[in-house]
């Protein structure tokens, strides 16, 4: 051993991953032969049991530590989360699903020797990396990626979207406050939210196949993608999660506009009727995509939360409705016609009050 002080955390978030547990454990007593290292588990309460699992070991090895997060969602958070729950100066980031490199940790640490270095990434797109078996598709959504992120970095970076990689603790407790903890890319999240550069290492790894369990990477997953990109770049003048509400109100109206003109010129249904109709239909739309995506580290789940929050939602949004054709009135009067004014501020004081209302006694209350 390198002296009896802990030298290295390695944060490993998981979802799902059971079946990997014993075998990451393993390959990671295997490659820090020698350094003084513990193992935390930050699982988002999988259904699967792996925090059981990671317990099982733990009660037998002391250097595997669990963190099970109730009612909180999303990758970010959850490694913010066990980086700031270790006492090591060094802080290692490394997938669950055994895609990584995890015989590069020995060397990737001994990087920190030199003051000058603050983060080690491993690169999948410096001489010597590679992507493995990806199929072109992939290839490509990652090379739009990794360009689009270069869009809001302070350096020149080869690979952005890495999610292997190792940092100085303090940095990260130093940056915590400041980190949106959206999407699942918290290495573009440090990068962007230090108010200087910070100085890195890319060291070349080829990504594995998944041979355990199912990958995270889905539509929403990827829109969290974009969603984080937006919040470094425009979230300081328009939050994102207000973004998000607003966007899929828009997208309401189109499903409103579309299911009036169905039942109205379509099938000739009474306009009140079609008009109610219509209303409900845009509600329902907008708030089972806000629950899947604006609020979805805060999702309802069940019937009994889907229907509570729905009919929240709806009272909210009606109040709304009402002030937004209130204050539209009013300003029209008192503006002697302008009306186009007047109801885009009606608009936008019924958004906020729908957004904020909804916010606290929809998804804030679970």
């Amino acid at each position: 051993m390198t002296g009896d002080l802990l030298q290295l955390a390695v944060v490993i978030p998981t979802f799902n991953e059971k079946a990997n547990v014993a075998t990451l454990i393993a390959k990671l007593d295997q490659a820090l032969i020698g350094r003084n290292w513990e193992a935390i588990f930050v699982d988002d309460d999988s259904p699967d049991g792996t925090a059981d699992a990671a317990r099982e070991i733990a009660r037998l090895d002391k250097r595997v530590r669990v963190i099970q997060r109730i009612g909180r969602r999303g990758l970010s958070s959850a490694c913010i989360e066990g980086m700031c729950a270790t006492a090591a100066p060094i802080v290692a980031v490394i997938d669950g699903d055994l895609q990584h490199d995890e015989t590069l940790l020995p060397a990737m640490l001994d990087l920190f020797k030199d003051d000058d270095t603050d983060v080690v990434i491993g690169s999948r797109f410096v001489s010597g990396g590679g992507t493995g078996e990806w199929d072109s598709d992939r290839v490509a959504k990652s090379a739009l990626a990794t360009k689009l992120s270069r869009r809001v970095l302070k350096c020149d970076l080869n690979d952005p979207m890495s999610g292997f990689f190792m940092i100085r603790t303090d940095i990260v407790r130093h940056l915590s406050p400041s980190l949106s903890a959206i999407g699942f890319k918290i290495l573009l999240d440090l990068l962007t939210a230090s108010p200087t550069p910070l100085r890195f290492v890319e060291v070349p790894y080829t990504f594995r196949c998944r041979t355990e369990g199912e990958s995270k990477l889905d539509h929403v997953v990827a829109m969290e993608y974009l969603i984080a990109i937006y919040d470094r770049m425009f979230g300081r003048v328009v939050p994102v999660r207000f973004a998000m509400f607003s966007a899929i109100g828009v997208f309401g109206v189109g499903i409103h506009m579309a299911v009036l003109t169905a039942l109205f010129v379509g099938f000739g249904t009474h306009f009140l009727v079609g008009e109610i109709v219509a209303t409900l239909a845009a509600l329902t739309f907008n708030f089972f995509l806000n629950n899947a995506l604006t609020y979805r580290d805060r999702r309802l789940k069940g019937w009994r939360q889907l229907v509570d929050g729905w009919v929240s939602f709806a009272v909210i949004c009606s109040v709304g409705a009402v002030a937004n054709v209130g204050i539209a009135a009013f300003l029209y009067e008192m503006r002697d016609g302008a009306w186009a004014a007047s109801a885009l501020i009606g608009v936008l004081v019924g958004a906020v009050w729908n957004y904020a209302l909804s916010s606290k006694f929809t998804w804030g209350r679970y």
